[in-house]
């Protein structure tokens, strides 16, 4: 009796995972299922195919955000504790489908022009969607480690979807051999900590690292090697040199979903093992990751300053934004969970808007955007140079025209400055680094309103999806500038009422950081 109902618990805690994934199953067969029609007829049945699947996709995504609104309010994880049903958990999932729904409008405006996805695109889409919401429902390392490898393994794959470009097939090699190496590094990681405490729930690791008076050293040796495995993960400095390569020989939907989405889990799943089940370890992390924090700002910020390839320049900005949010995690307190989450909330709308248009810039061609293509663009289409520069100004955290992006970095900043040992040093770096940035996003919104268009050079045409992506991503990050409230509320799920704040830390010292929890 006990295990039926720890069987229904199971699948009441996991069932918007399991409604993708059963969505998922049925367009992948209905895709190899589906007649293409006569020899002559083969690639308009096949169009149809694919438009079926990202329209499947779609529905199962809208669902699965009905779902998530409905029972994020009152819903409870397993009772063994290893799925967690927080306010945490849900908070994420709603930016991972947010992100999911925004990465499929992009493969359609791209397809419209490439004509280079097939029907099993929407599929891996959903798939990887899937294994990012498991990872922010994780409370045990054996479900990180699958939530993982479900992502990973989709990713691997739409990062060389395109058969015909050696670009892809390089990118995606690159990232497979790199992934199942930081892969490696995670699951010797969980063996570690599991031979040490005898379990891989959160919570059990947090109850025995407060039992102890000194940790042994095998348990610390896992923990660097989670760290690593994390930081190849999220494309923290020095584990970021995949990042450029990767992004750059993926299609531009895919490049702007790894840049947003994935990096959403990786934080989510990165957050929720620091605070629950690390945080009594904090002086044998604390150093380590505050230099990561470091190191992943300048490194990100200094890199992107030479770059004319505008992939490979959001590439870096991409890292750099993974130092700011590693500022976060360098806190440790549930505080600065919610200000993980309004930050990606800010970076998933300005990284989708930012890509749909260089999607409509980059004209389907095998190749990545540089600043010569967005040249003068403010005399042939001025509301997309209008749209890019919102965009990058709020990459950039820019008040009132960035939007929503200075308030997603004004509150990281808060968390460092006010947690119980201010880190003042952090917030310094993330404000010496954030000004560094605006060399490089300054010079790419001057390209487009200042410099002459080339003669040459083709007048981009959005299609309409295009174009409603790029307006809604702008209205939002406006008016969420102007009022945040929505997501501010949102990112206020993330913290509980019950978890105690952590004790002081030095800002580049050790302490013993007590224990706090997710869990509303």
């Amino acid at each position: 009796m006990n295990d039926v109902m720890n069987a229904g618990a199971l699948l009441q805690a996991l069932a918007p995972e399991l409604l993708l994934s059963a969505g998922a199953m049925a367009m992948l067969l209905a895709s190899v299922w589906s007649p293409q029609g006569t020899r002559a007829g083969a690639a308009e049945g096949a169009e149809r195919t694919i438009t079926l699947a990202r329209f499947g996709a779609v529905l199962c995504l809208l669902v699965g955000l009905v779902v998530v609104i409905a029972w994020g309010d009152g819903a409870t994880g397993t009772p063994d504790g290893r799925i967690a049903g927080d306010g945490f958990r849900w908070a994420i999932d709603l930016v991972i489908l947010l992100g999911t729904i925004l990465t499929l409008g992009l493969i359609e405006s791209d397809h419209l022009r490439s004509g280079a996805y097939s029907p099993e695109v929407p599929v891996l889409v959903l798939l990887a969607a899937v294994g990012m919401m498991i990872l922010a429902a994780s409370r045990d390392l054996m479900f990180v480690f699958l939530g993982i490898e479900l992502m990973s393994l989709a990713v691997y794959v739409l990062a060389g979807l395109n058969r015909r470009s050696a670009r892809g097939a390089e990118s995606a090699i690159k990232y497979f051999l790199l992934g199942a190496v930081s892969t490696g590094f995670l699951l010797y990681g969980v063996a570690l900590i599991y031979g040490a405490t005898g379990s891989t729930r959160l919570e059990d690791i947090g109850n025995w690292v407060a039992a102890q008076s000194a940790l042994s050293p095998v348990f610390v040796v896992g923990i660097a090697l989670l760290l690593v495995g994390f930081g190849f993960k999220v494309a923290a400095a020095p584990f970021h040199l995949w990042t450029p390569d990767v992004y750059d020989g993926a299609p531009l939907p895919i490049t702007a979903f790894m840049s947003a989405t994935v990096k959403t889990a990786g934080f989510a799943v990165f957050a929720r093992v620091l605070v629950e089940a690390l945080a009594g370890a904090a002086p044998r992390w604390h150093s380590s990751l505050w230099w990561l924090a470091v190191v992943t700002m300048v490194v990100g910020n200094v890199f992107a300053l030479s770059q004319r390839n505008l992939i490979r320049m959001l590439a870096y900005s991409s890292i750099a934004h993974a130092g700011y949010l590693l500022v976060a995690l360098v806190v440790a307190t549930p505080a600065s969970t919610s200000a993980l989450v309004f930050y990606m909330v800010s970076y998933t709308l300005a990284t989708m808007g930012a890509f749909a248009v260089l999607i409509v810039v980059n004209n389907g061609r095998d190749q990545s955007p540089t600043l010569d293509d967005i040249s003068g663009l403010w005399l042939a289409r001025p509301w997309l140079a209008v749209a890019m520069a919102v965009f990058l100004l709020a990459f950039m955290g820019m008040p009132l025209v960035g939007g929503m992006g200075f308030f997603a970095k004004w509150y990281v900043l808060q968390s460092a400055l006010q947690a119980a040992a201010p880190q003042s040093i952090l917030a310094v770096v993330l404000v010496l680094t954030s000004a560094v940035s605006a060399a490089y996003y300054l010079g790419a919104v001057g390209a487009m309103f200042m410099r002459p268009r080339p003669v040459d050079q083709p007048v981009p045409t959005a299609s309409a999806l295009a174009q409603a992506i790029i307006v809604a991503s702008v209205t939002a990050l406006l008016v969420l500038g102007v009022y945040p409230s929505p997501v501010t509320r949102l990112a206020r799920l993330a913290v509980t009422t019950g978890a105690q704040p952590a004790a002081p830390v030095p800002e580049r010292g050790p302490a013993r950081v007590q224990a706090a929890s997710l869990t509303r």
